[in-house]
């Protein structure tokens, strides 16, 4: 069984290693984005951000001043059985994360009734998959305000079919993504419930840039939706260019007759990710 202390210590560390360091695959994608963007304001922009991943790498500091949500994904292994209370867990390891690392406290305790801040970060906003075997596998996103504000969701009816996605999605981009802090990553997902399909969005922003699609069609649809967003004009910050977004990562689930579920989950240009493995 993996100990509860292991799984703490992995969720501490994979915050630490998020909030700090920029995912490999965002940071290959930026410097590519720096050889093609045809405007200097974007290219300042670029090499501003990479400027920046390498200062907050090397002094161990934030990548941005908003540290985010932590949002943690446990997969546990059947084999090994649950090692108490997950929520407990990933709460205190978060918390003392946040603290250890000197992170921004960005929670409030209720979204309407009471808009004052814990001071710990918490609660972690947790989800838990069993999976075959022992072990875990933890991921942790740190999500900013900006870019999950600029997400959305639309319940389309299915006569909408991929233009009616399509749309969606640029509209969400053309009314959005400046205030997402772009280049983007973005996560859109279609299918599911109205409960999931946002879920599959954000976790499709897990994915890593330039890995396989999961099938020819869904590649074919990102390079497309990837040519429409980056034909906009936004650019990075928002300052014009070429580069609104590094990639479209798309994901897709059955769903009800009836329907044609459709959100987009936006990744800022720190998209702020990390894994840890935990041996049971």
């Amino acid at each position: 069984m993996v100990s509860r202390a292991a799984l703490g210590d992995a969720i501490h560390q994979a915050v630490g290693e998020a909030a700090a360091t920029l995912r490999p695959d965002v940071r290959a994608a930026l410097a590519a984005a720096l050889e093609t963007e045809p405007s200097e304001r974007g290219r300042s922009v670029l090499r501003q951000l990479l400027d920046n991943a390498e200062i907050a790498s090397a002094d161990r500091v934030p990548l941005c001043q908003d540290t985010g949500t932590a949002w943690v994904r446990i997969g546990i292994g059947v084999d090994g059985g649950v090692p108490g209370d997950l929520q407990r867990i990933a709460d205190q390891a978060v918390a003392a994360a946040y603290r250890d690392f000197g992170l921004r406290m960005s929670t409030v305790r209720d979204a309407l009734m009471d808009r004052t801040n814990p001071g710990d970060n918490t609660p972690a906003f947790l989800e838990v998959q069993l999976r075959p075997g022992a072990g875990a596998r933890v991921e942790v996103m740190l999500k900013g305000g900006g870019s999950d504000n600029a997400s959305a969701l639309a319940m389309l009816p299915p006569s909408a079919g991929m233009a009616g996605v399509r749309e969606f999605v640029l509209g969400a981009v053309e009314a959005k993504a400046t205030g997402a802090c772009p280049p983007l990553l973005l996560g859109v997902a279609v299918g599911g419930t109205f409960d999931t399909v946002a879920g599959l969005a954000k976790k499709a922003l897990l994915r890593t840039i330039g890995s396989a699609p999961a099938s020819p069609e869904a590649g074919s649809i990102e390079c497309e939706l990837l040519e429409a967003i980056n034909a906009t004009g936004i650019g990075p910050a928002g300052l014009g260019g070429r580069t609104t977004a590094l990639a479209v990562h798309l994901v897709t689930a059955p769903c009800h007759i009836a329907a044609l579920p459709v959100a987009v989950n936006m990744g800022c240009c720190a998209v702020r990710s990390a894994v840890v493995e935990v041996a049971g």
